[in-house]
């Protein structure tokens, strides 16, 4: 079966299409691609597909704008470049969507969203309920107000970033090149793309070699490194060429175009791994034997009411051990609550959280995909 099966299989993506073809090379947002685009990405959304969007072009749009022929060094001027393309660039993306009945969202980052623990968890929680009722997000990193110190430093990074924070299939970057190929095809004219390859293949960073657009902050090496960041998750990545027709369309139905950079392990098993790997909990969970049964023969969530006793100091999205009435632990995961918020709905029905909190992070303790068996 070839792996790119996995493009028709997926039901979640995080598509990234950069400055230099939103932009058409720094002329202006570039509508007539972008809708075309849309088109395509509609049509993932009505199979199925769950879409968020990793756009760049803020600044180019800006410069565009402020009538700007070459990106600014000093930062003041690049956010205020940024602050003035994002309207237009928002107002597009928007425009564009509600052709096909869609309601877009804007999400704007910086890096302290997604290290700070709380920030990240509420991150992730408003993009997934944008998902669940149909919004498609945009994302972009918020250069209006990020400094150099806490930026990502591209958009291939931020799509990564994203991927693993949604827990997506896979990372679509769309670019002005075909893929990454063996050489620099600008230079050579004998370099073959290459179309699959494992992300972690050593090989691949001499072939991605350096630089990046007049537009962009990017260039191949930051897509390999926002293939393995993704990859970390179990995320696939697909490098294509945003100016192939139906590009999107094609690739959904397996079509060799582009790079292919696939993970060592697919998702789910990546994030019990994860899971497994980390040696430090911050409390404990006691269970009745109906929860033991129910998480470790049943592959199902923990529910507040199969928890008899909470101990420890822990914080909402936090790893904590679960053990049995004889002490042994049986698994350990990421809990939906704090330890004051577990202690009060242990051994509650889950229709009761509200009633007890005045609020709900979730009807489980620890959702299954958050939970392993040790």
């Amino acid at each position: 079966m070839s792996e790119r099966t996995q493009l028709r299989q997926a039901r979640r993506l995080v598509i990234k299409i950069g400055s230099a073809l939103l932009t058409n090379d720094g002329k202006g947002l570039d509508v007539a691609s972008l809708g075309l685009w849309v088109d395509q990405i509609a049509e993932l959304i009505s199979g199925g597909v769950e879409v968020v969007i990793v756009s760049s072009g803020s600044v180019a749009e800006g410069m565009s704008r402020l009538g700007w022929s070459e990106r600014p060094k000093q930062l003041h001027l690049l956010q205020a470049a940024a602050a003035t393309g994002q309207m237009g660039l928002v107002q597009t993306w928007e425009a564009q969507f509600k052709r096909h009945g869609l309601h877009s969202a804007q999400i704007l980052l910086t890096h302290d969203d997604l290290s700070d623990r709380k920030r990240y968890l509420n991150g992730r929680s408003t993009l997934r309920a944008l998902l669940d009722v149909g919004v498609v997000p945009i994302v972009n990193e918020n250069d209006t107000v990020v400094t150099d110190e806490i930026r990502f430093g591209d958009n291939d990074t931020l799509g990564a970033l994203v991927a693993n924070l949604i827990e997506a299939d896979g990372l679509v970057i769309l670019t002005d090149q075909l893929g990454l190929f063996d050489k620099d095809p600008r230079k050579h004219a004998d370099a073959s793309l290459v179309t699959e390859c494992k992300a972690s293949d050593a090989s691949l960073d001499a072939m991605a070699g350096g630089g990046a657009g007049a537009l962009g902050r990017g260039g191949m090496l930051t897509k390999l490194r926002a293939a393995r960041l993704a990859a970390r998750s179990g995320a696939f990545t697909v490098i294509a060429g945003g100016r192939i027709e139906h590009v999107i369309t094609r690739l959904r139905d397996g079509e060799v175009l582009g790079t292919l950079l696939l993970p060592e392990q697919g998702r789910t098993a990546a994030r019990k791994q994860w899971l497994a790997s980390h040696l430090q909990t911050r409390g404990r969970l006691i269970l009745d034997d109906g929860a033991v049964r129910m998480v470790c023969l049943n592959g199902r969530s923990l529910l507040p009411v199969g928890v008899k006793e909470v101990s420890g100091a822990f914080r909402r999205g936090e790893m904590v051990s679960c053990v049995n009435s004889s002490g042994k632990e049986v698994a350990r995961g990421l809990v939906n609550y704090d330890a004051a918020e577990a202690r009060s709905i242990a051994g509650q029905s889950s229709d009761r959280i509200v009633e007890v909190l005045g609020y709900a992070s979730g009807e489980e303790m620890i959702h299954r995909d958050n939970l392993v068996v040790v």
